[in-house]
């Protein structure tokens, strides 16, 4: 049986670290992708020669030629600018639309029937960009995000409680960071919901210690996190590449689901061969519900910001 292959674009520390979380889980052959001259190539070397001791055998390429990564299963995109100083929000936008938007074409043309995985950011715009224009069917493109803001909110928990991370089922929804739609009567330890272990207090805390998870991370290092997105990304490329029907929280297409009509957001979905298989639907309390739509209404002002971008 031929192993799947994965491309991931961008070799910067979220694209090389998920090219290396994919190859030590044997997931397949990888192709890392970027446009500077040898990073992608030293990047791919590096990783294949840890091979050897963390005995991982896949075949790993570093290259700049999207026609290296023909026919592949999964596509991670990666790829993307930080805000600098003196950047507005429209600027860095702008600038990572027109990315995506020429990654997107080379997916197309090299691995049409490819499943696509976005980390790039602003998450719920690049994803709503690859997906206009790859015009793959909408079940196979999905963003990453609340598979890392579900991960933070279940560490900063665990500490709080003293258990074991694994113990821990959440449910996250909306956009990510500042827009992130918490359901803590959804998340449970053991089977134990939290609002059982803990008071609303403290669980407002660790819920606002979540949606600053990101900056929280950049003040101490100086730049944005990696290893926990880079996780996030490659848990969903599992749970294709193995057909896992894994329930994770993902930014996804929904029409009728939620009343969204038509938009990529953070919802609850089954994720599978076929890429975002089914979107579950809670039963959503008036609070949470307002909550959402909040969320939903940044998503849909950035929507309309990258149609005004790609007519450029």
């Amino acid at each position: 049986m031929a192993r799947a292959r994965i491309t991931i674009v961008g070799a910067g520390k979220v694209g090389a670290t998920a090219a290396h979380i994919a190859a030590a889980g044997r997931l397949g052959d990888i192709v890392l992708v970027d446009v500077v001259k040898g990073l992608a190539e030293g990047k791919a070397l590096d990783i294949s020669q840890a091979g050897p001791i963390q005995l991982y055998g896949s075949n790993i390429v570093g290259t700049c030629d999207w026609e290296r990564t023909v026919d592949s299963d999964i596509v991670i995109v990666t790829s993307g600018v930080p805000r600098k100083p003196g950047m507005s929000r429209d600027e860095l936008l702008a600038t990572n639309v027109r990315i995506v938007r020429d990654v997107s074409k080379e997916i197309v043309r090299y691995s049409p029937d490819s499943i696509v995985i976005v980390v790039s950011n602003p998450l719920d715009a690049m994803v709503y960009t690859a997906a206009k224009v790859t015009g793959f069917a909408k079940n196979r493109v999905v963003g990453m995000a609340g598979v890392l803001d579900a991960a933070r909110f279940s560490y900063f928990l665990a500490k709080e409680l003293n258990v074991s991370t694994e113990d821990i089922k959440c449910v996250l929804m909306g956009g990510h960071g500042d827009d992130m739609v918490t359901l803590p009567r959804y998340t449970c330890v053991g089977g134990i919901p939290v609002t059982q272990l803990l008071d609303q207090g403290k669980i407002a805390q660790l819920i606002e210690r979540t949606r600053n998870g990101g900056i929280e991370v950049v003040n101490l290092l100086g730049c944005s996190a990696y290893y926990a997105p880079a996780a996030g990304a490659v848990k969903m490329a599992e749970a294709v590449l193995k057909d896992n029907k894994t329930v994770l929280s993902c930014c996804a297409y929904c029409d009728r689901e939620y009343g969204v009509g038509g938009y990529f957001v953070g919802v609850p979905v089954v994720l599978g061969k076929g890429g975002a298989e089914k979107i579950i639907e809670l039963d959503l309390t008036d609070s949470e519900r307002g909550q959402f739509e909040k969320s939903l209404s940044g998503v849909k002002q950035l929507a309309a910001k990258v149609d005004e971008f790609l007519r450029e």
